[in-house]
């Protein structure tokens, strides 16, 4: 394999981090290649916004499940869909622009993630560690209005970026059969089980036998209730109406 590839492959999430901080000019640069990542059109649907303060830190992550590494990692980040830069640049241009349509949602927070994902691999090739964090999607409103978002601009997730403080395995993935398909959809169940027998181990033993359960186990949370149902109302009413 290839280092980029393998740099792929190693990837782990990070939740702690030493004291060092991330040179300025090396995080303009992780930006950088951020934004030379795919993006639709050429519209380039995204903004981030780079946390600094403190205290909007320690805030940020209370609203995101009191995730404290938000306020302890050396840099956080929060990833925007963005319609409004270009829709307005558009409209300057004599366009008459149609706003709120569900392909605009899509595109944008399409784009914000391959530039997120673009920041990740160029921030692991530095030696530094990573962990996206959904969880501001748990109170969206109030951290639009702490990072003063204006409509057609939403959250999708956080960034939190340091020096790791810990070593972690890699967590298994399902494997390429249970998502390599050609020409058609297939379902097969083996390695869905298979890949339960290797997560119920890897379970068993990060925590020394202290959690019996497996993947599929695991997404009972996620799927047995109506997962973060203020989402849609509060995308209409940053102007994503979806259409």
């Amino acid at each position: 394999m290839n280092p980029t590839i393998e740099l792929l492959k190693s990837h782990r999430s990070i939740r702690k981090f030493t004291d060092q901080k991330i040179p300025r000019e090396l995080l303009l640069e992780l930006v950088r290649a951020g934004q030379a990542a795919a993006t639709s059109s050429h519209i380039q649907a995204y903004s981030v916004i780079h946390v600094t303060d403190p205290a909007k830190r320690e805030m940020i992550a209370e609203l995101a499940g009191g995730q404290g590494y938000i306020a302890s990692c050396s840099d956080f980040l929060v990833f925007c869909a963005d319609m409004k830069r270009p829709t307005e640049a558009s409209e300057r241009t004599g366009a008459k622009v149609v706003r709120g349509m569900t392909e605009q949602l899509l595109v944008a927070s399409v784009d914000a993630a391959l530039m997120a994902q673009n920041v990740v691999v160029a921030a692991e090739s530095e030696g530094l560690g990573i962990c996206y964090i959904g969880g501001i999607r748990n109170n969206p409103q109030q951290i639009s209005d702490l990072l003063a978002l204006p409509d057609h601009v939403y959250p999708v997730f956080g960034l939190c970026l340091g020096y790791p403080a810990h070593d972690p395995d890699v967590k298994p993935r399902l494997p390429v059969e249970a998502v390599l398909m050609e020409n058609t959809y297939r379902e097969d169940l083996a390695p869905v089980a298979d890949f339960d027998a290797t997560m119920h181990r890897y379970y068993s033993e990060r925590s020394g036998g202290n959690k019996d359960t497996d993947w599929s186990r695991n997404l009972q949370p996620l799927f047995d209730t109506k997962l973060r149902p203020h989402m849609r109302d509060f995308l209409v009413k940053r102007g994503f109406e979806m259409k």
